[in-house]
């Protein structure tokens, strides 16, 4: 497994970002891209940047964890961290990865993040093996649309522009819905507005790529990953 996991840190404790910093650095397939101390600047992040893993404080003022889970239409996989006991079998009704108590060693931790990476890569594999097409909302119907079709999406707030050669349609999703759909295979969010195809990138420059003679901004945090999975295209196509 060579791809690196984004996470955050939500919590109001100082003591417990510093534990958990700690423990992150030990596995280094988790990226830590944002440290949360109220659930309001959890969810001013979740609105603009995708995140794989959340650890996730339930006490905490004002909205608690459990409320945060709640108010989060796409909560992104969730460990919980807390002092107390008697919201673990609330906590399991939001399909959280796991459940661990303060003060939180490393043995225990690293249990839980196997735990998230186990169902992580499962989800994606069973998602490469079966999915052809998506099913999404447009207007009042539901329409399908074939994966080889898509170009690319692009953010309308809440909706979602998908173009393909023959149409393009305006479906009700976000980005972050909609990047959970596609397969990560073959389709890389490049901008917090913009998902492409990989396979359909006909140029890649230092900051835009063009698919059918349409040039998509690159965000600063997306060039690493695109530029080592266009790499990776690069290779596998030269190796057939």
């Amino acid at each position: 497994m060579d791809q690196r996991r984004t996470c955050i840190i939500v919590d109001d404790e100082p003591a417990a970002h510093y534990v958990l910093l700690s423990h992150i650095r030990h596995v280094p397939q988790l990226e830590l891209v944002q440290q949360c101390y109220n659930a309001f600047e959890a969810i001013n992040y979740l609105r603009q940047h995708p995140v794989d893993l959340m650890f996730l404080d339930i006490n905490m003022p004002e909205i608690s964890g459990m409320d945060l889970l709640r108010t989060l239409k796409n909560p992104p996989r969730t460990i919980l961290t807390t002092a107390y006991s008697e919201h673990a079998m609330e906590s399991y009704d939001f399909g959280v990865v796991d459940y661990l108590l303060k003060p939180i060693n490393l043995p225990r931790f690293i249990t839980a993040t196997e735990r998230y990476f186990e169902i992580a890569v499962k989800k994606e594999t069973e998602k490469k093996e079966t999915l052809t097409f998506i099913t999404v909302k447009s207007g009042n119907a539901n329409i399908r649309i074939e994966l080889d079709d898509i170009l690319y999406a692009q953010s309308l707030g809440n909706f979602i522009r998908i173009s393909t050669p023959s149409k393009t349609h305006i479906v009700s999703l976000t980005t972050s819905e909609l990047e959970e759909l596609l397969p990560d295979d073959r389709f890389l969010r490049i901008h917090k507005s913009f998902i492409v195809s990989l396979n359909k990138i006909h140029e890649h420059g230092k900051d835009t790529v063009t698919v059918n003679e349409i040039r998509m901004p690159v965000g600063i945090t997306y060039r690493q990953e695109l530029n080592k999975r266009l790499k990776r295209e690069s290779n596998t196509n030269g190796r057939d």
